[in-house]
């Protein structure tokens, strides 16, 4: 992404109803799907936010276990540290500099849709290497490649995905796939005429308008209105929507199908992220 997206990122996450709205969803799925939340597996249980951005998420994610944070982007990584984290790495997700089977819970929110993700197969693949069996994988990607539109362009989108899609994905990397949604369902509607706007204006904004910060009363309203989704899409999800979320699990047992990060990779992380192992 732009320098620009990653500070924009880091301002917004805390309030805008957006980042808001996905976080209630996102929740309500681990508190779903994750065993032993809010019991005494959560302080042994290893997570990894694979592709991190500024570390909104990542805070968040700290209630379920001690988290791990991975992004390829330095500005990223230095925005992260600002918010408090410490347990941080450069890497790329589609050679992941840490040890095989080593989480128990790896989330990846909007990160293998990006350019930078040349073989989203490998990235896949790659998720399912580093959890241990029975682990699982929370993803959320952007939905429906037909509806790029401005802020693609800015974030560098590669590909928007089906339900569909990234189920099948996720069989072929070798996970059983426990549950998928779509989510922002009730703004749907007006996402096609959104994008029809930005194809007949002269200006696009650089991408950053889906990022604005609307009044107070606005963004609260939208903020509610997106979290009225979190229980139907954690239950028996969502028919459509501008983002898919799915739910895998490592099979106990199933060996890794592809090995992408070798030897040099992990002790290159192992030496240069000695304030990760010294701050357990």
């Amino acid at each position: 992404m732009r320098r620009e997206q990653y500070e924009l990122m880091y301002q917004q996450e805390e309030r805008h109803w957006w980042y808001a709205g996905m976080r209630r969803i996102s929740i309500a799925l681990l508190d779903r799907y994750v065993d032993g939340h809010g019991r005494g597996l959560v302080k042994r249980r290893e997570i990894l936010d694979a592709g991190c951005g500024s570390g909104g998420m990542t805070r968040v994610l700290e209630r379920y276990g001690r988290v791990t944070g991975v992004d390829l982007a330095a500005e990223a990584i230095e925005l992260a540290r600002h918010r408090g984290l410490r347990r941080l790495a450069r890497g790329s997700v589609g050679a992941l500099p840490l040890a095989d089977a080593s989480f128990d819970l790896v989330t990846s929110f909007d990160v293998l849709y990006h350019l930078a993700v040349e073989d989203d197969r490998a990235a896949f693949a790659e998720l399912h290497r580093v959890l241990r069996p029975g682990g699982v994988l929370l993803i959320r990607l952007p939905a429906y490649d037909w509806l790029r539109g401005a802020h693609d362009r800015a974030v560098h989108t590669r590909h928007r995905y089906t339900r569909g899609e990234l189920t099948s994905r996720l069989g072929e990397a070798g996970f059983a796939v426990e549950h998928t949604s779509y989510a922002n369902f009730l703004l749907f509607p007006l996402a096609p005429a959104k994008r029809l706007l930005e194809r007949h204006s002269d200006s696009d904004g650089g991408g950053l308008a889906d990022l604005w910060q609307p009044p107070t009363p606005i963004n609260r309203a939208l903020d509610t209105l997106l979290g009225l989704e979190a229980g139907p899409a954690s239950r028996f999800g969502l028919p459509w929507g501008l983002s898919v979320y799915a739910v895998g699990r490592r099979v106990r047992g199933t060996a890794c199908k592809t090995r992408i990060a070798g030897d040099g990779l992990r002790r290159a992380f192992d030496s240069e992220q000695q304030v990760v192992a010294g701050s357990s």
